[in-house]
């Protein structure tokens, strides 16, 4: 007699939690790898006016004529948008998630696999701040562009290179880096274990390494810039 072996279809709580921790670790990927790109751009300052510059024009050249000008940035834009809904929808429904479970059953092993209680908080505490660090980063850069210092806001260069004289604005870009910094590391590694990198105690260390590895390269790329800066090195 013929038996069914088809493997259960994951329903209910237990299958929208794996999406949305899918959704989440997907969407954090993407912004792992814009954020990468642009701790690349932001080191160009290093080489002056005329570098910076011609790297933030090519920028909105990019794919022309076969795209319109900033064609590229507009799909790199419209994809951050929806990462960034993804990402925070899934981190809010998680956390929603979490709470209620909490309130269901407090007693929980503290020592299973995965971020901890004071961790988990840091992420979502941290998560938050970096968001609002982000409409802070676009108003100051992007729209409409605030030169804190009350100078021109038409020359990239000197737009980002004025905000960091100012110790105060360089100091939200540090706490922010460092937010990011330990973002990546926890948001890294628990990507690898929702995407089944982390089978075995070999794959754990090397998923720990690249979180690790990765966080650091960000956090001191993007800090490279603007401590020069500040400390009048460029």
């Amino acid at each position: 007699m013929a038996t069914n072996t088809l493997p259960a279809k994951r329903t209910g709580k237990a299958g929208s939690t794996l999406f949305l921790k899918t959704l989440m670790a997907g969407s954090g990927l993407f912004f792992v790898l814009f954020v990468l790109g642009h701790m690349y751009g932001n080191l160009k300052l290093l080489w002056g006016e005329e570098s910076f510059n011609t790297y933030a024009h090519h920028l909105r050249t990019i794919g022309e004529p076969m795209l319109p000008h900033r064609g590229l940035l507009y799909i790199i834009e419209v994809l951050l948008v929806l990462a960034l809904i993804a990402h925070v929808y899934s981190a809010l429904k998680l956390w929603q998630r979490a709470g209620a479970a909490r309130s269901q059953r407090y007693a929980v092993k503290k020592t299973q696999v995965g971020l901890g209680g004071h961790a988990t908080k840091a992420m979502r505490w941290g998560g938050l701040f970096l968001l609002l660090f982000v409409i802070f980063h676009l108003i100051q850069f992007t729209l409409p562009k605030v030169n804190f210092n009350g100078d021109q806001t038409d020359n990239p260069y000197w737009l980002v290179h004025d905000s960091f004289r100012l110790w105060w604005v360089a100091l939200i870009y540090i706490l922010a880096m460092i937010a990011l910094g330990m973002h990546l590391m926890h948001g890294i590694w628990s990507a690898a274990q929702t995407l089944g990198c982390t089978g075995s105690p070999s794959a754990r260390r090397k998923a720990k390494l690249v979180a690790y590895v990765t966080a650091v390269v960000v956090v001191v790329g993007f800090l490279i810039p603007p401590l020069a800066v500040l400390f009048h090195i460029i």
